[in-house]
């Protein structure tokens, strides 16, 4: 399979165009295969012969598509895909067919291949990940870069009678499905210059003369919605990667589709979410809040103070403790409520960057796309305002060198800011 549209998805760098994901073409390489080994058998590169529909006419929910190659070293090999409307998993039924005089031990291999370049329209102020993914039960989800299969070190579990082979990139995937218990060998491997596979081998029985066998799989290629990964095969959710906070990010991607089926706007999902997310921290929040008033309500003693015990650090350093125990005050009062909350944040922000259903979502206005930076540039600014008026209402520390840093950090976090999602900033926004 050389090449797929969606036409529910626009393409990154031309919003007229649908998204092409399979393709071979003179910038991308990007191939479903599958075939024999084993002996002189046909493979992916045999001519095959088509019979069936070429497409789905209306009032019909499936399509049948079969390629039947010539016998090759007393071998046919027939795949039949099977479409169905509305669903990007394809069934693929492999029959092979001994139709020689002595008996052959094929086997079946189904790779997925790929050039080693990122996404077009990738931006380079975030990343996220390109490249194969193996799942079993055994090791779970296992990542491989390109740069490893390059060097040699890849390490993937080889043989397993489950999982799955998958090559990811942003907000897509495509996937290899046998069904459990079919015993596998796991591989990945450079192809040529800049070309890498991953798949697997499945031995078929030793097949007689006049004897055919039949293995069916599914080829998942399609946008990494997560219900429709869940529902397909286990552990197929997680090439949508939320990396080391799955455990937060999957319960906030349930609540935020939960909010998105009632306002049914992803923009002010989003805003819905970040206030429940205050709500259900406010004490947390209360106490910070309280902490850091009082600091700032100390803070011109403690200028005062080290403006007078500027020469004696020990002095300054025990004078400034008794005025934290005089006045009550915990300098990292306002640190510990916020510390526990960032774990959250950053996986809603994880929920967010990986979220295909962002794509040409609509906010607002000007918003028509989450998934694209602000093209006015008008939340970007209004994060950076917001930002800076936290600064401002925060206490300002007394090292002099660390109050500029308060200012200068709003300001360069504000500047990649300008080139994030839409959604993202809106998110931040939301929270600011």
């Amino acid at each position: 399979l050389v090449r797929s549209e969606f036409t529910r998805h626009a393409d990154f760098v031309d919003s007229s165009k649908p998204f092409v994901f399979l393709d071979q073409s003179s910038t991308r390489v990007y191939n479903a295969q599958t075939g024999l080994i084993g002996g002189d058998f046909p493979t992916h590169k045999s001519p095959m012969k088509f019979s069936g529909e070429r497409s789905l006419k209306d009032g019909q929910n499936e399509l049948t598509l079969r390629f039947e190659s010539d016998a090759q070293n007393g071998v046919k090999l027939v795949k039949t895909y099977t479409l169905q409307r509305g669903s990007y998993a394809i069934g693929v039924k492999h029959e092979v067919i001994n139709t020689g005089t002595a008996p052959v031990s094929p086997q079946l291999y189904l790779q997925l291949v790929r050039d080693g370049n990122k996404p077009a329209g990738e931006s380079s102020f975030y990343s996220t990940f390109t490249g194969p993914a193996i799942y079993t039960d055994a090791k779970k989800y296992q990542k491989v870069e390109f740069s490893d299969i390059e060097k040699n070190k890849a390490e993937i579990e080889k043989s397993s009678p489950n999982g799955y082979v998958a090559m990811v990139q942003h907000y897509f995937a495509t996937a290899w499905l046998l069904a459990d218990g079919v015993q596998r060998e796991n591989f990945v491997r450079k192809v040529d210059t800049n070309l890498y596979a991953v798949g697997m081998i499945t031995p078929l029985a030793e097949l007689a003369p006049g004897q055919s066998k039949t293995l069916s799989a599914q080829l998942f290629s399609g946008p990494q919605e997560e219900k429709v990964l869940e529902a397909l095969a286990p552990g197929l959710d997680l090439v949508k990667d939320y990396g080391w906070l799955a455990m937060l990010s999957k319960p906030l991607y349930w609540l935020l589709d939960k909010l998105f089926g009632i306002i049914q706007n992803w923009g002010w999902a989003i805003v819905a979410l970040v206030l429940l997310l205050k709500i259900a921290f406010y004490w947390l929040n209360a106490k910070a809040y309280a902490s850091m008033a009082k600091m700032k309500a100390i803070n011109p003693k403690i200028m005062e103070m080290r403006e007078r015990l500027k020469g004696d650090p020990q002095k300054m350093q025990q004078e400034m403790m008794k005025i934290y125990r005089e006045e009550k005050v915990n300098p990292m009062g306002g640190c510990f409520p916020i510390m526990v909350q960032i774990p959250v944040f950053i996986a809603l922000y994880w929920v967010l960057l990986s979220s295909v259903e962002m794509r040409n979502a609509p906010w607002v206005g000007w918003v028509h796309d989450l998934a694209a930076p602000d093209p006015w540039f008008i939340l970007p600014l209004l994060m950076t305002a917001t930002s800076l008026v936290q600064t401002w209402l925060n206490p300002t520390p007394p090292d002099p060198m660390q109050a500029k840093l308060m200012w200068f950090m709003p300001l360069a976090f504000s500047v990649m800011f300008f080139f994030f999602p839409a959604g993202l900033v809106l998110y931040w926004l939301s929270n600011n």
